[in-house]
C-alpha cells in the first residue's frame, strides 16, 4: 500500500534531520488510511530520549506515543507510523529497527549526512517480523 506524503511534510522531516545531525531524530506520521493508500496529513516531531549512541539509536517514550495517538484521534486521524533518520547510513531498516518495530505501521527513514539529505524511503514490517517490505512514497 503506498504512503502519500506531501512535499511540505517531506521538507519538515528533512529540516528535523539536518537540525539533529549527527544524532538521529524521530517523529510520527499522522493521517488516515484511505483503503488503497495511507495519506499523511501532518508529521509531528518527537524528542529522541534514547540514552547513549544517539547517532545510531532513537527512542520515543511509550507515553508520548499514546499522547500522539490521542492528539490524532481528537483530529479524527490516526498515527500511521514513524519517521527517523540514519546519519551517515542508508535509508534502510537496521536489525535494531526490526527488533523494535510493529507490523502494519509505516517507517519512513531519511539518510542524512553532513552535507544534507541523501535519500528517503518507507518500509512496513512483515507480519511474521522476518523483515520489511518497501512501501512506495507518493507525493
Amino acid at each position: 500500500m503506498p504512503l502519500k506524503i506531501g512535499r511540505g511534510d517531506i521538507r519538515n522531516i528533512e529540516e528535523h534531520a539536518r537540525e539533529a545531525y549527527p544524532e538521529e531524530c524521530a517523529g510520527v506520521l499522522v493521517g488516515m488510511n484511505a483503503g488503497e493508500t495511507k495519506i499523511v496529513v501532518d508529521v509531528w516531531r518527537a524528542e529522541n530520549t534514547h540514552e547513549g549512541e544517539r547517532e545510531r539509536r532513537f527512542l520515543i517514550e511509550p507515553l508520548k506515543i499514546r499522547e500522539f495517538e490521542e492528539r490524532a484521534e481528537e483530529r479524527e486521524m490516526e498515527v500511521l507510523g514513524f519517521y527517523h533518520t540514519h546519519p551517515d547510513h542508508p535509508a534502510e531498516p537496521s536489525e535494531y529497527d526490526r527488533e523494535h518495530a510493529w507490523p502494519g505501521w509505516s517507517y519512513v527513514i531519511a539518510s542524512v549526512g553532513a552535507d544534507g539529505i541523501k535519500d528517503i524511503r518507507s518500509w512496513v514490517l512483515k507480519a511474521d517480523r522476518s523483515g520489511y517490505d518497501e512501501e512506495t512514497l507518493v507525493e
